[in-house]
């Protein structure tokens, strides 16, 4: 007996229009994935301020320096970076076997807020703006070094990203080269904008709008929206409905919509299962001293871990190391469950913020 396919039966694979990699998708596995346990953790009682924290204000940090008395966001060079201006230049290339080549680069601190016992959801939209405006500040100040040619803007957040401190922080990793990820991006978005003489995401939006089928949250000038090819559970894409380049491009009202919908968006997240809930996220946007960069759509990415409960992560292990990632849950099924999730954070509602 032959039964007709369904996307949200039976197993397929999905292309990413923006890495030209693929997914495998096996609905059939879980029909009914959270019927199980959900658990939460004990509450997080942070103070507000820490004097062990080195990213708290008058805190002295590592290699000796003293935090300024901050009352907003602030940046500093790491005291750790894992790239460093003074890089000797060196290669190697010994018979197309060993290949290696010197990196350059810097890597900055973004302190989000002088509130060691808050993150980036719990923040007022001004106060996310004010961070936005401190990205771009940074965007702006290190593109100006003509040796650096991308600028990674990210945030790891919580332990089991690998975030070693909890006081709300993201990163700017500023390099020489262009990364492996931004140049797949790269190729794809150049390639669809020669031939359409339109942005590739401005396209997958249209599209996206109008389905409805993976849309998360929305407002003027962005949409956060879970993608057609989404590996991790709860993986989500903002991107911005006008086509710009970089995060210098964004007008005071867009600066001021894009704070709002990251609040949305990372309000939902903890709400999912009433935890600060952890992720790598960035934004993937034009290199700098590469010449013109047309084609090159503004988006950032979110990437979660966390599957089936506080506690319960996904691995990438086995045949996804080995062969192609794979999900069980389809993304339509991920979007639904975001999208119906409160923009009141949980922490307020049982009235735990302070």
């Amino acid at each position: 007996m032959t039964t007709d396919f369904s996307f949200r039966e039976h197993p397929h694979t999905r292309f990413n229009i923006l890495t030209g990699d693929w997914i495998l998708v096996s609905p059939h596995r879980t029909k009914r994935p959270w019927q199980g346990k959900v658990e939460t953790l004990p509450p997080d009682n942070r103070p507000a301020y820490d004097p062990a924290c080195y990213l708290c204000p008058g805190n002295r940090r590592a290699d000796g320096a003293v935090n300024p008395q901050f009352d907003g966001p602030f940046a500093f060079t790491n005291d750790f970076a894992a790239l460093l201006a003074d890089t000797p230049d060196g290669s190697l290339n010994d018979d197309g076997l060993l290949i290696a080549a010197s990196e350059k680069g810097t890597c900055r601190v973004i302190g989000f807020s002088p509130r060691h016992d808050l993150t980036l959801p719990q923040l007022t939209v001004e106060e996310i703006k004010a961070v936005i405006r401190l990205w771009q500040e940074e965007f702006r100040m290190l593109s100006a070094d003509p040796a650096i040619h991308y600028i990674q803007i990210f945030e790891n957040k919580g332990e089991i990203m690998g975030c070693s401190n909890p006081h709300p922080h993201g990163q700017i990793w500023a390099s020489s080269h262009i990364p492996l990820e931004i140049d797949k991006e790269n190729r794809r978005q150049e390639a669809h904008f020669r031939e359409k003489g339109r942005s590739l995401l401005s396209d997958y939006l249209d599209k996206e709008m109008a389905l409805q089928e993976r849309i998360v949250t929305t407002n003027e000038h962005f949409v956060a929206l879970v993608p057609f090819w989404a590996t991790w559970p709860y993986e989500t894409m903002i991107i911005s409905r006008r086509h710009v380049t970089d995060v210098l491009g964004f007008t005071a009202d867009e600066v001021t919509a894009l704070a709002d919908i990251l609040k949305k968006l990372t309000t939902r997240y903890d709400n999912l299962f009433n935890i600060s809930f952890p992720y790598s996220a960035g934004m993937h946007q034009a290199p700098v001293n590469s010449g013109d960069q047309p084609h090159w759509h503004w988006h950032m990415h979110f990437y979660p871990p966390l599957l089936r409960s506080a506690t319960v992560k996904k691995f990438m292990v086995g045949y996804e190391m080995l062969a192609n990632p794979q999900r069980d849950v389809t993304p339509e099924w991920a979007a639904e469950r975001l999208r119906g999730l409160s923009e009141l954070h949980y922490k307020e509602n049982t009235n735990q913020l302070s």
